[in-house]
């Protein structure tokens, strides 16, 4: 144990705020971490609506090991504190067409069965898939663990020689432009393409860099969190606790105090709280503009990431067609990229995200019940007429199940309740209600995209969806490995 004499303090409660919170304490750190809600875990927190249970935020859990890091690294048993399950599958598709794809988890049977239900044969998807892994090994290592920031970054011999990869990233190319030329099939091009919406961007302006995250999900598979996914966030604040961090929650941190271009601490309730080193795991844009009170003009112009409209609907009976991830294409994607970004409008024909952990927990609904999380992405909140939107998506949404099913799903929904950019902004301080903070929209996002640490403060870290090296449980919890590492 080092730096017992130092002090950090952590604002938020995210999980990045609660893994920096580990990893400082481990350290030797004295931690304490403010948080202005009554519970831990930001987007990872859960509620109930009647006899239904629902996680608000993230469904998915993949690359487990960045959790179980932190368990190893305080020398604990991580099952001991979380334990979760290997899904054979990590998606069902349904294609307008009447095409219905289960991918599995396992590249090998993806690959197989892929090849059979759409037109593409398996040696090219192979090759393709292969290319996608490639890029991940060549770039995820600088992209993702290191702060791009950093000259000494650039001069390790795993990262000279990922430049010298550089023509297999195609970074200059789209997602959509490299895998429409790999796969000739345009349902298959749309179910890679949606890997897009990871991060909060269009597979027709991201780059083709991204085209890695579906080989991640091959590489490391899918799975389900006993407890919910707000239980991830559980674990790790149990785990600080024992390693001796204190949290104070219901309390909001009004300002971050510094003198010159150092930083001090904190002010909450008034009254300053001084520290050595600070971290937010505040949305970077409110850091900036509540708690250092400075310009956020350089951040106004990067484009925002999609937010969301998501329907909690507590349904009373089950469908056997339903997974525990499920996804109903839309008939043209492109269109519906554009809406959400160039236009700011809700798609028309939206693609439909339905969430349902009863299918691996039933306690989370009744017998014979679902509880359905139905997400449709949206743009960020730029003062769109939402009560009036979302009248209209249900709507919709109702009608593309119902055909998708053969039943009329709107007499079976028993529960309901509605978050919108507005609602994900004011509960999770989202600046817009953006997901993701900045949108991958460009090939050079990754370098644009807020450092993990202050250029102009001593002793300022950032963490968080917002920062790099981006949103998601495992790029969340990667920020605060990149940032405890760079802590003195």
């Amino acid at each position: 144990m080092i730096n017992s004499d130092k002090s950090v303090i952590i604002v938020g409660a995210g999980i990045g705020g609660l893994a920096t919170a580990v990893r400082t304490a481990l350290k030797g750190y004295r931690v304490s971490v403010y948080e202005k809600a009554d519970s831990c875990g930001g987007k990872l927190t859960e509620f109930e609506l009647g006899d239904y249970r629902f996680d608000f935020g993230p469904s998915l859990f993949t690359m487990p090991q960045y959790v179980l890091e932190l368990f190893k690294e305080a020398g604990k048993d991580p099952k001991d504190y979380f334990t979760y399950k290997s899904l054979p599958e990590a998606c069902r598709y349904f294609y307008r067409d009447g095409t219905r794809f289960t991918a599995p988890t396992s590249e090998e049977e993806f690959v197989k069965i892929a090849s059979r239900t759409f037109d593409v044969s398996e040696k090219k998807l192979k090759a393709y898939m292969d290319e996608n892994r490639k890029i991940f090994e060549n770039a995820g290592e600088v992209f993702l663990t290191h702060s791009l920031q950093k000259v000494e970054t650039w001069l390790q011999p795993k990262v000279v020689k990922s430049l010298f990869h550089s023509y297999v990233l195609n970074m200059l190319k789209s997602m959509h432009q490299v895998t429409s030329k790999r796969i000739s099939d345009p349902r298959l091009v749309q179910l890679f393409d949606r890997y897009a919406t990871y991060n909060g961007s269009s597979p027709y302006k991201a780059s083709s860099i991204l085209n890695s995250i579906s080989s991640l999900e091959h590489e490391y598979g899918t799975y389900f969190p006993v407890g919910g996914m707000a239980h991830i966030a559980k674990s790790i604040e149990n785990l600080a606790k024992e390693l001796g961090v204190i949290f104070y929650y219901n309390k909001t941190v009004e300002r971050i105090k510094y003198v010159g271009n150092t930083v001090q601490g904190i002010e909450v309730d008034g009254k300053a709280i001084l520290a050595d080193i600070v971290v937010s795991n505040m949305d970077v844009h409110f850091t900036y503009e509540r708690l250092l009170q400075k310009s956020t003009a350089r951040l106004e112009k990067r484009e925002k990431s999609s937010s969301a409209v998501i329907f909690y609907w507590g349904i009373d009976r089950s469908f056997d067609e339903l997974g525990l991830h499920n996804i109903m294409f839309s008939d043209n994607y492109e269109e519906e990229f554009a809406a959400i970004f160039e236009d700011k409008t809700l798609p028309a024909d939206p693609t439909i995200y339905i969430n349902i952990s009863s299918k691996h927990s039933p306690s989370d609904a009744p017998a014979n019940a679902e509880n359905w999380f139905v997400m449709i992405n949206v743009p960020a909140d730029f003062g769109q007429n939402w009560d009036q939107e979302i009248v209209q998506l249900k709507q919709k949404v109702v009608s593309t199940v119902s055909e998708q099913l053969e039943v009329d799903i709107s007499k079976h929904i028993a529960e309901e309740w509605i978050a919108d950019p507005r609602t994900i902004a004011e509960k999770t301080v989202s600046h817009r209600g953006a997901l993701y903070g900045t949108s991958s929209n460009h090939w050079l996002s990754a370098f644009l995209r807020h450092p993990n640490f202050s250029s102009e403060f001593k002793n300022l870290y950032f963490v968080g969806g917002t920062v790099h090296p981006g949103g998601g449980i495992p790029l969340c919890l990667l920020s605060a490995k990149i940032a405890s590492d760079l802590m003195n």
